[in-house]
C-alpha cells in the first residue's frame, strides 16, 4: 500500500449534479485548492476516472424518499440518478476506509447509505420550528465533546449556514450524532469506526472566510494525503 507522496496533493473527488451552478462550484473547487488537495468534479455523467484519495459528497437537490422509506413531497426537486452515483461510490470507497465528508445532502446520503433514516420536511414534521435558509452563518450549533468534529474544528459551539429543509433521523449503524441546533435537529454525525467519515448539515464550503469551518476542509485534504492506498 501507498499514501500520497509528501508534497503532492491528494484527489479529492467532489460529487455534484449534471447542473450545478458555476457559483457553488467555485466555492468547492477553492475550500479544497486552498487545503491542498486537487479537486475533480464528479456526478452521474462525470464518474472518476481513477481511484480517489478523499471524497466529498456534496449538497444539492432532495434525496428521493424511497430511498429512506418516507413519504415523497410533491414540491421538491429529486435527482434519481445522482442518489444511485452516490450510494456506489460510498460502496466502492467507505470499505477502502477512504476520508470521507458529506455537506447537508451528502451528510442525508452518509446516513441513508448506513442505514438511517431522514426526516423528509422538516416544517411537516415540527411545524413549530422556523426554518432559517441562508448562506450566511446565522445558525447556532452544539458539538459534542470529544466528539472528532469538535477536535477538527477546536470548538463546542459554532454558527453555520442552513440551507436544507431534510435532516438526518435516526443514524444508521456505526454512526452518532454530534452536532444539534437549538431545535435539536441534527447537525452532524460521523463514525464511529471509521477514520474518517463525517457529515455536516451545513455548507461549509460557502464559508470561505470562516477558519474554524475551512479547517473541517483542510482534515479531509490532511487525512487523504496520509491514507494507504491499496
Amino acid at each position: 500500500m501507498t499514501s500520497t507522496p509528501t508534497g503532492a496533493r491528494p484527489l479529492i473527488g467532489i460529487t455534484t449534479s449534471d447542473h450545478k451552478s458555476r457559483l457553488a462550484w467555485w466555492c468547492d473547487w477553492v475550500s479544497v485548492w486552498r487545503a491542498g488537495g486537487r479537486p475533480v468534479r464528479l456526478s452521474p455523467s462525470r464518474p472518476p476516472t481513477r481511484e480517489l484519495d478523499g471524497l466529498v459528497i456534496g449538497g444539492g437537490d432532495d434525496i428521493g424518499a424511497t430511498r429512506y422509506g418516507g413519504e415523497m413531497q410533491l414540491d421538491v426537486r429529486i435527482d434519481p440518478a445522482r442518489d444511485e452515483f452516490e450510494l456506489a461510490l460510498l460502496t466502492h470507497y467507505l470499505p477502502r476506509r477512504t476520508p470521507i465528508l458529506g455537506i447537508c445532502r451528502g451528510a442525508q446520503m452518509i446516513n441513508i447509505h448506513c442505514g438511517g433514516s431522514l426526516i423528509g420536511d422538516i416544517q411537516t414534521a415540527y411545524r413549530h420550528i422556523r426554518n432559517r435558509r441562508t448562506v450566511l452563518p446565522r445558525k447556532h450549533v452544539e458539538i459534542e465533546p470529544f466528539s472528532r468534529l469538535a477536535d477538527i474544528l477546536n470548538r463546542r459551539y459554532c454558527q453555520v449556514n442552513s440551507l436544507h429543509h431534510q435532516a438526518v433521523d435516526r443514524p444508521g449503524e456505526g454512526l452518532k450524532i454530534v452536532a444539534r441546533d437549538r431545535d435539536d435537529l441534527v447537525q452532524a454525525i460521523e463514525s464511529e469506526n471509521h477514520p474518517f467519515l463525517i457529515g455536516v448539515q451545513w455548507h461549509p464550503e460557502f464559508l470561505l472566510f470562516t477558519r474554524s469551518q475551512q479547517r473541517l476542509i483542510s482534515a479531509l485534504v490532511d487525512a487523504a494525503r496520509a491514507t494507504p492506498r491499496d
